[in-house]
């Protein structure tokens, strides 16, 4: 894992072996108070009425914009590398899976 610099100094980011195994999310709600976003990070199964939270992100807005921007930076090295990530048309996509900006958070 690569050492991140914040505020110019070098950090150390340690990586536990059942959290560095990720898990696999194909829907995120977002949703937003006055003082934070909320990402949840679910999963959807064909044929399953319910999708459970599998891990939920709290951010301040600060972070959230430097996430965005992080995401964008990254999406440009992946493209400028590989070509254009290609997403599914509105009319094709399943309006089940995806991501989607909630309102305010329960």
């Amino acid at each position: 894992m690569n050492q991140p610099n914040v505020g110019g100094k070098q950090i150390q980011v340690q990586l536990d072996e059942k959290v560095g195994q990720g898990i696999y999310a194909n829907l995120a709600i977002i949703s937003n108070s006055g003082s934070e976003f909320i990402l949840d990070f679910t999963r959807m199964l064909p044929g399953m009425p319910k999708a459970h939270v599998q891990a939920r992100i709290i951010l301040t807005p600060q972070h959230a914009k430097g996430l965005l921007q992080a995401l964008e930076g990254n999406i440009k090295k992946f493209e400028d590398r590989f070509g254009e990530i290609q997403t599914p048309s509105a009319k094709n996509e399943s309006k089940n899976f995806g991501f989607q900006s909630g309102g305010d958070p329960e």
